[in-house]
């Protein structure tokens, strides 16, 4: 049997800014032979075409830990395929799937699918997460281990809260045997009668609002029952004052809890409805909050209270997005403009280095779904994205390769953008164009 190795690229000149090893080098030269990074004084490179890396800096592994695909089930909004797409183009090279979709991802079977489904596609790793409760009803735990025997990698019912204690308690404890985290979408629905941020502008616009105190006691409880259990959680797309308060609280505690945000709660308040008014672009749960409010989310990154920046990408059909404000679906979507997002909330101004940004979009939802990843070191899979830092581009959401056009970031000026992506040492997007080539043995 031959042991030529047949595939291969030199990268020269390029910031590696790497999280999993935190190393930052200015100039590096690097090699990637057969899907994995080998030393640059591999005699076998010279072999292999080169790329000039100088200006553009090499991420490892960027993962993007709460995504919807809508498929089985939902596919006129998005589908696992355009999912991967859209995450390719956004310099993405992995994704967790959430498990709302029709059926519900509550059993090993439905995990093993998910799973296969990205191997066939090959653009993206996929990291399933698993209902909660079965159908996510709220009421009997669903098949937790069984689950995470398959290759689930935490466990959410989000877009629902599991709204009873003990359930919530039970949860924790048991999936803590494995372990695994178990991710709360946080809201008391008894408060949350809102479409928007409870507010002034809420008020002008004549829209009932939904006040922060409908996730932040859900969040104070969450932590107690953390605390009691032992149990791993995290918070999604933390939004609250309060919130915030809750996950200090708990890490001063030694709890194990971790935190997300997503970009758009990072970039706007809610005073983008008076921007967009009644049009339900802004339509988001949880809402966009006040300034003061978005203030603080970013201090608690910096701060190091949030662990990871996730875009919760939420696509729905333009159709559903084109009702009125009371009838049109939550969601904003949100992988194209991820990373590009997180760079210039916090990097653009001046407000973090970025190391501490890409650790939330790297390391970070590694350490939360419990996967292992050396970082830029030979043998390791070559799963990468190079970012022009410099690049200044608007957000058109025409070009999105994504089904879901529906976000209020269209027309923004982001900075930073994602120019080529690979996994497993195939490239899956170049210059902004999705190679959907596929790749074989992807693992």
């Amino acid at each position: 049997m031959s042991t030529e190795r047949t595939t291969g690229v030199r990268i020269r000149g390029v910031r590696v800014i790497d999280p999993f090893r935190d190393v930052d080098s200015l100039e590096e030269d690097l090699g990637i032979i057969d899907g994995v990074f080998v030393r640059a004084d591999d005699p076998e490179l010279m072999r292999f075409p080169a790329l000039d890396g100088r200006g553009l800096w090499l991420v490892p592994r960027i993962v993007d830990m709460h995504v919807h695909f809508r498929e089985p089930g939902q596919t006129w909004k998005e589908t696992f395929h355009t999912g991967c797409r859209a995450a390719a183009h956004g310099g993405v090279t992995g994704v967790a799937p959430m498990p709302n979709t029709t059926p519900v991802i509550d059993t090993p079977e439905w995990v093993e699918w998910e799973i296969q489904r990205g191997r066939d596609i090959g653009l993206v790793r996929v990291f399933p997460i698993g209902a909660v409760t079965q159908q996510s009803r709220g009421e009997a735990l669903a098949e937790l281990f069984r689950m995470y025997q398959k290759g689930a990698r935490a466990f959410s019912d989000d877009g629902r809260p599991v709204t009873s204690s003990a359930l919530m308690r039970s949860a924790l404890s048991y999936a803590a045997t494995f372990p695994a985290a178990v991710i709360n979408h946080a809201e008391d629905l008894s408060l949350a009668a809102g479409w928007c941020n409870e507010g002034a502008l809420a008020q002008q616009l004549g829209l009932p609002g939904t006040p922060e105190a409908a996730e932040a006691v859900m969040v104070w409880r969450d932590v107690i029952l953390a605390g009691l259990t032992g149990g791993r959680l995290h918070e999604a797309h933390v939004s609250s004052i309060e919130s915030l308060n809750a996950i200090r609280y708990a890490k001063t505690q030694n709890f194990r809890v971790t935190a997300e945000v997503t970009p758009h709660h990072l970039l706007l308040s809610d005073e983008a409805l008076a921007r967009w008014r009644y049009d339900p672009v802004t339509k988001v749960n949880p809402p966009l909050r006040s300034a003061a409010t978005r203030e603080a989310l970013l201090h608690a990154v910096k701060a190091g209270d949030i662990d990871v920046i996730a875009s919760d990408h939420a696509p729905h059909h333009a159709d559903e997005k084109n009702l009125s404000y009371a009838e049109a679906p939550y969601g904003i979507s949100g992988l194209e403009t991820l990373v590009a997002g997180a760079l210039t909330a916090l990097v653009d101004p001046g407000l973090m280095s970025p190391m501490e940004v890409m650790r939330r979009l790297t390391a970070g939802p590694h350490r939360v779904l419990g996967l292992t990843y050396p970082g830029v070191v030979p043998g390791a899979a070559a799963d990468l994205t190079l970012i022009d830092p410099r690049q200044r581009w608007r957000v058109d959401p025409a070009q999105f390769y994504s089904k879901g056009r529906n976000t209020p970031l269209a027309g923004m000026t982001l900075v930073g953008q994602a120019v080529a992506t690979m996994v497993q040492g195939r490239w899956t997007m170049r210059d902004g164009e999705v190679l959907d080539e596929g790749l074989s043995n992807l693992h």
